[in-house]
């Protein structure tokens, strides 16, 4: 090729994408011209898929909760279809809408694979806050599910900030697995500190600074003396050079009332 004919080339090729470009915006703009945009646009798509660009395979990574025909769904995309009219955007955002779904990668790998990369919320824990209870997950926020029933295991934490100071406390307990698993609740008190509750029926006072020591002075108390098991009713660990532990109140035993003893006859008067 001449340097006048690349010359030429190196002028015409701007010139038509500004002029295609100012095409597809004039169209766009006008309601005749989106339904020939629109028809071009399909036409290309089928012109695509006789050239064997259609969808064959569709490759997830990352699945661990969300259901296929849920992600399916929102690829809007079946076997046969013109893998170039998948959005890969529009996917991303469809996928991320997903109560699991944290975040969304979606790739068109040609000539026939999508292939879609989640990651997707871990549950953590139940929030009770305002009267209502909600799933949240390892950031704390809310996993928005109806029924949750399938995570009954999980503790519940209590209070309004719980929520996002959860996972550091959790961290703190995981510890001590064996104490750890049997936490049922945990109440967040002022936002400051926490109040653990072990096998549904005991109160553990963690202290506002340093909670991981108190949490560890704990474990190995339990380790050595089983301390818990002495009809603990509470466990108050915010002091630093002492463990007060009380014990349930025992009711006091109702005597077993008799028959009415007969009144004495008294005198007439």
């Amino acid at each position: 090729m001449s340097a006048s004919m690349r010359r030429g080339v190196m002028w015409t090729v701007p010139i038509v994408l500004v002029a295609g470009g100012y095409a597809l915006f004039t169209l766009s703009h006008v309601p005749a011209g989106q339904a020939i945009l629109a028809q071009a646009i399909g036409s290309f798509y089928q012109a695509s898929a006789s050239l064997g660009l259609v969808v064959n395979d569709i490759e997830v990574s990352g699945r661990e909760t969300t259901d296929v025909p849920t992600i399916l769904a929102a690829l809007a995309a079946d076997r046969g279809t013109p893998i170039l009219a998948v959005s890969p955007s529009r996917a991303k955002q469809q996928l991320e809408a997903l109560p699991w779904v944290r975040s969304a990668a979606i790739e068109r790998r040609l000539p026939g694979t999508l292939y879609v990369r989640l990651v997707e919320r871990h549950p953590l824990a139940v929030w009770q806050h305002a009267g209502k209870q909600e799933l949240i997950d390892s950031d704390g926020e809310v996993i928005p599910i109806k029924d949750f029933s399938h995570f009954a295991h999980l503790p519940t934490v209590v209070g309004e900030s719980a929520a996002h100071h959860a996972a550091d406390l959790l961290a703190t307990l995981a510890q001590h697995p064996e104490l750890a698993s049997r936490v049922t609740a945990a109440v967040e008190v002022d936002g400051r500190r926490w109040n653990v509750r072990i096998d549904n029926a005991i109160d553990v006072m963690l202290p506002e600074e340093d909670p991981s020591a108190a949490w560890s002075r704990l474990a190995a108390m339990e380790r050595e003396n089983s301390v818990l098991k002495h009809d603990v009713q509470s466990v108050d660990l915010r002091l630093p050079d002492r463990v007060v532990l009380r014990s349930a109140a025992v009711p006091p035993q109702q005597k077993e009332a008799g028959p009415a003893k007969p009144r004495a006859a008294g005198k007439n008067t």
